[in-house]
């Protein structure tokens, strides 16, 4: 048996693919334990708090700055970017140091100085990665989201796997302002253009999630609970063949509190959890987007911890999810996806970030990080 197999064969497949991440890149040092229960621990699930219900700054790497004024940053930006060569330092210390409604100031007093908008300089005078990243940091939270929509489903072929990141873990509060800022930004609804581009029981979960009215309710029905378990259960290992249906409509519907109990009640009436359910019964895209509902109903820094490993494993790094995931969740739950990480891959977020990335990009990615655990 070659190095390693008996290790894939304790493990998920799910658990298994992030395993061969960490076992090529030979870098960080996982527990088979932790990774073959990582997605399976329900014990304290229950009493977590969840960031699909509950959005606040108090988790976030970036603050407010102390002391903030707009017109001095114009000026150092101006002078950074109007000298000869461009002082990236500059740029990466002031765009990184500022929260977001901070950095919209910036951009009002950027435009009204130089009669051109900060957009256009920063896209002039950065390059590639670095000026996607800046890009990315002077946008509204909404709008940067819109455009990663939209950059998802427009051209040859769709990308789901973007997709499936942004609707599994926003809260109906973030879909509202994303499908607000399509409209205003498009002319169309995002609904519209996404059932254009997408199809089959994928565009059906997609569609209900990206309505943005999964039920917020707190309260807890443990029968309904069971009675979704037993459904579920029904629905698929039960049966020949799998009724998509019943898992997409719980699935979506739910409450995360109630969604919770549930996955609680199916592990003890199936002897497995509702995630190796999904994945011995379904494939594709289907399977991908349930799987991220479920994850993220557990906890969605885990997710997007685990997003950003994958990212960066193998040859070759995914910027794209890097940027979009650091920015995005910098002011939200970055102390979390950071403290998900270490528990997770045995390593540091910040150091992972470190030897996969170099550069003016990469030295903004760690002031987004924050600090190394």
């Amino acid at each position: 048996m070659p190095p390693g197999d008996e290790l894939h064969f304790l493990l998920s497949d799910a658990s298994t693919q992030v395993f061969d991440a960490c076992w090529i890149a030979n870098r960080c040092k996982i527990s088979t334990a932790v990774m073959a229960n990582v997605w399976g621990d329900l014990d304290l699930l229950l009493d977590s708090p969840s960031s699909l219900t509950v959005t606040s700054t108090a988790r976030g790497t970036i603050k407010d700055k102390a002391g903030f004024k707009a017109a001095e940053d114009v000026v150092a930006l101006r002078k950074a970017i109007e000298g000869i060569g461009t002082t990236e330092k500059t740029l990466v210390e002031v765009l990184t140091g500022r929260s977001n409604a901070q950095r919209q100031l910036i951009c009002k007093a950027y435009q009204e100085a130089a009669n051109r908008t900060l957009v256009d300089d920063l896209k002039g005078d950065t390059h590639g990665d670095f000026e996607d990243l800046l890009v990315a940091l002077v946008t509204p939270p909404a709008l940067f989201d819109c455009h990663e929509v939209i950059g998802a489903i427009k051209g040859p072929g769709t990308t789901e796997e973007t997709l499936t990141e942004i609707f599994a873990s926003r809260s109906n509060k973030q879909i509202k302002a994303l499908s607000d800022a399509y409209l205003a930004e498009t002319g169309r609804s995002m609904t519209h253009d996404l059932k254009a581009e997408v199809s089959g029981d994928y565009a059906t979960t997609l569609l209900i999630l990206a309505e943005g009215k999964r039920d917020e309710s707190t309260n807890v029905d443990p029968a309904k609970a069971k009675a979704d378990a037993k459904a579920l259960y029904e629905a698929g290992e039960k049966k020949w063949g799998t009724d998509e249906s019943k898992f997409i409509d719980i699935l979506c519907h739910r409450s995360v509190p109630q969604l919770r109990q549930t996955l609680v009640e199916y592990k003890a009436l199936s002897n497995k959890t509702l995630q190796e359910s999904i994945e011995r019964e379904m494939s594709g895209t289907l399977e991908d987007l349930l799987v991220a509902i479920v994850k993220c109903v557990k906890s969605v820094p885990a997710y997007l911890a685990e997003r950003l490993f994958k990212s960066t494993k193998g040859v070759g790094t995914t910027e794209s999810i890097l940027t979009r995931i650091m920015v995005g969740r910098s002011e939200m739950d970055m102390l979390d996806i950071r403290a998900e990480f270490k528990k997770l891959f045995g390593c540091s977020l910040y150091s992972t970030i470190k030897s996969e990335t170099a550069g003016n990009y990469g030295q903004a990615l760690l002031k987004l990080c924050g600090e190394d655990d």
